[in-house]
């Protein structure tokens, strides 16, 4: 909890991390309303797919760009301009008179999302370097209670019924604190960066890592994108409820992401990777049951399981020897980032062609899978 009192006490730590939450407010209010969209332009889950995959083909399409523009423009510059796009481009979804409209408005909603993305995490990175004080951690915790705000707002459903109005609000609210704070980091300039070629006879010791770093962030990118659908579909939820499960799970990810440093200390990386497997595991068993009530509950589970498995991660893959800090975290970052993109989309294919059950009954299995694979990591440390 150190991080999270050095960024509560200090606005030059306050600002960035505003930033993370800010994020994951406007994503996370688009996540509420995916099933409300899917309705009102009458498209079958396939073609939701295919639209999240628009959402992220302008991810992938801003990662070669946004290194060579933050630095030409300065880190703290580039995370501002990246919050301003990001208050534009959450409109565009909710705008959407038809598919194809959607379809562009998602991928110009996943560039700024990857471009605001790589901007803050730059700009952390570099105050950490500046200062000597870790709050990456943290930071990422208010990325998680950003979701918990957007959550929260999901009841707003009730009394709103216009979802323009309820991303307009979720965007005065980020740009009302963010024009109060941004002068902290506004100034603040990133060193080039250099890129080193990766070696093959390292790739090895990273493969598995890579491999549950894309299962864990798949499977955290689908319960954003689905968990509202599955309480709709298959746990028959009522309207002023299907936003329950993404509250849950954002509100037990956002806690074990503040707790997370302590008890990696106690325990080790490898065994806290684990041990957030076996929780969610017991979460997705909550969530299949179908019950309405245990599902919600599962959900804040699997959030709570995911919480600290992918800072771990990013831990143990900047350590392997003979393998550079860089490089390593820049393979779990790209697996990862690759999953959580990536996985939404497939779910929805495999939930078109068979059902969303079995689904979700795949990503029990990729957890599974991952906590077998703890076993090997621990050969490997």
């Amino acid at each position: 909890m150190k991080s999270l009192r050095l960024i509560l006490s200090n606005p030059r730590y306050f600002a960035p991390s505003w930033a993370f939450a800010s994020l994951n407010i406007l994503f996370g209010t688009w996540a509420i309303y995916i099933p409300q969209v899917k309705g009102d332009l009458g498209i079958d889950k396939a073609s939701l797919g295919f639209a999240l995959f628009f959402l992220s083909l302008g991810n992938f399409t801003i990662f070669p760009l946004a290194s060579k523009i933050i630095n030409t423009v300065g880190v703290g510059k580039a995370t501002w301009y990246g919050v301003l796009l990001i208050s534009v481009a959450a409109l565009l979804p909710f705008l959407a008179p038809n598919y194809y409209v959607l379809l562009g408005g998602l991928f110009l909603y996943g560039a700024a999302n990857g471009f605001l993305d790589i901007s803050m995490n730059t700009l952390v990175t570099e105050i950490e370097k500046a200062d000597g004080q870790n709050f990456m951690s943290a930071a990422h915790g208010f990325f998680s209670l950003g979701g918990v705000l957007a959550g929260l707002g999901s009841f707003m459903i009730l009394f709103l019924d216009n979802p323009v109005l309820h991303i307009v609000l979720a965007i005065l609210l980020v740009l009302g604190i963010n024009l109060f704070f941004y002068k902290n980091y506004f100034h603040i300039i990133s060193p080039p960066i250099e890129k080193e070629p990766f070696k093959l006879n390292n790739f090895r010791p990273l493969l598995l890592i890579g491999i549950v770093s894309f299962v864990i962030m798949g499977s955290e990118g689908a319960i954003v994108d689905w968990s509202g659908i599955f309480l709709q579909e298959i746990s028959n939820a009522p309207v002023s409820l299907i936003g329950a499960g993404f509250l849950a799970f954002s509100i037990t990810m956002t806690l074990g992401r503040f707790l997370g440093d302590s008890i990696s200390a106690k325990i080790g990386s490898v065994k806290i990777v684990g041990l957030g497997a076996f929780v969610a595991i017991l979460g997705y068993f909550m969530v299949l049951t179908t019950n309405m009530y245990l599902a919600i509950i599962g959900f804040a589970f699997i959030g709570f399981g995911f919480s600290a498995i992918v800072p771990e991660l990013f831990r143990i893959g900047g350590n392997i020897k003979g393998v550079k800090t860089s490089q390593g975290v820049a393979f779990i970052a790209g697996t990862g980032i690759s999953g959580f993109l990536l996985g939404p989309v497939i779910l929805g294919y495999l939930a078109e062609a068979s059902s969303l059950r079995l689904s979700f009954m795949t990503l029990l299995g990729c957890c599974v899978i991952v906590l077998l694979a703890t076993f090997g990591l621990r050969k490997k440390k």
